[in-house]
């Protein structure tokens, strides 16, 4: 699919400085680049690159300003990387879209499936479970009795969702994701060993969410996991049983969410950090990368950092004077020497 350079900025609001006919027909990064191809600058750390690339068009924020000739075509927008991002989901939803159901697909007869959904090859549809408008089920995946899928659902290969889960509209489920699978959930017995405790409700993610590869969302004990509107889960996430992530949380790899915490909305966490169970996390919370959060957030806004983690700029502060560590060592040992000698000088023998 081509498009010019005018018929970009008239899509994005933007202007032309160039060739408004110049056309692109693929995307590619700005520092690999060729004929063709659309790329963006937003971030001044490439601009170098701005100079030599190989694109015809790149989009750049109106208020750019070249040190040095571009040979390609400029479109100036308000915020180029929105902006790319906007002409991604355009292109992406040029794409024809997969239609009807595999006759190598499971469909039990007591559910209810949408005349114009996609149902591919292996995949199970247990009893009772409904599959709204629109839906794009791809190959090998489960889905369980008295499911329900709302509209413009896209599950990918290999999804599997537990019984009596709810997903809303314009989900989408990414490869190797689990949905509903037990919560971790074990008594002590007498004997030293553990008595499983049946995790009897279910998992509800609400409208436009994303959840990457391989992540993993618990069904509660009682009740529901809740994942609302808006949340981007990255690849790789656990979340255990019975929490609460609020509205347009974002969270990147290898996070992982002890049961029954509740987050707030807007929350951002960086990869891999890891939270206790039973606790909350305030609204627009940021949690940098590798974090250890063992105590209830309750600030909003607030920044914390490290393992055990902390404000911000405590613990900035803290990782100064860590650094610092090794010579404070060798300065107390220096004073420890030189109070034993003043002891040993002026302190009459016993």
């Amino acid at each position: 699919m081509q498009f010019t350079a005018g018929t970009i900025a008239n899509f994005l609001s933007g202007e032309v400085e160039g060739d408004p006919a110049a056309t692109v027909w693929s995307v590619a990064k700005i520092e690999e680049a060729s004929e063709g191809d659309l790329v963006f600058l937003s971030n001044p750390k490439y601009e170098e690159y701005i100079y030599t690339t190989g694109a015809t068009i790149v989009m750049v924020n109106r208020d750019f300003q070249p040190h040095k000739p571009i040979s390609a075509t400029l479109v100036r927008v308000e915020n180029a990387y929105s902006a790319f991002a906007s002409l991604l989901d355009l292109y992406a939803s040029s794409k024809p879209r997969k239609q009807g159901i595999s006759s190598l697909a499971f469909i039990d007869q007591g559910a209810k499936v949408a005349e114009d959904a996609y149902i591919g090859e292996y995949t199970v549809i247990g009893q009772d479970s409904v599959i709204g408008t629109g839906a794009q089920i791809y190959p090998q995946v489960y889905i369980g009795d008295r499911v329900k899928l709302g509209d413009n659902v896209k599950i990918y290969p290999g999804v599997r969702i537990y019984e009596d889960c709810v997903i809303g509209n314009n989900v989408i489920l990414h490869s190797g994701s689990v949905i509903g699978g037990d919560g971790f959930g074990f008594a002590p017995a007498d004997q030293g060993d553990f008595h499983k405790i049946p995790q009897i409700g279910n998992v509800v993610i609400e409208d436009n969410v994303e959840i990457g590869a391989n992540t993993t969302i618990d069904r509660a004990t009682m009740g529901s996991t809740v994942i609302k509107k808006g949340v981007k889960l990255d690849n790789l996430i656990q979340i255990g049983h019975n929490v609460v992530i609020g509205e347009n949380t974002v969270m990147a790899a290898q996070v992982g969410v002890a049961g029954s915490t509740k987050i707030g909305r807007n929350v951002m966490m960086g990869g891999q950090v890891g939270i206790v169970g039973h606790i909350s996390i305030a609204d627009n919370v940021k949690i940098g990368s590798q974090s250890g959060i063992g105590h209830s957030v309750e600030k909003q806004g607030e920044m914390m950092l490290g393992s055990p983690a902390m404000n911000g700029l405590a613990n900035h502060r803290a990782q100064a004077i860590f650094k610092q560590l090794p010579e404070l060592r060798a300065k107390i040992f220096e004073l420890a020497k030189e109070v034993r000698q003043l002891k040993e000088k002026y302190e009459p023998e016993v």
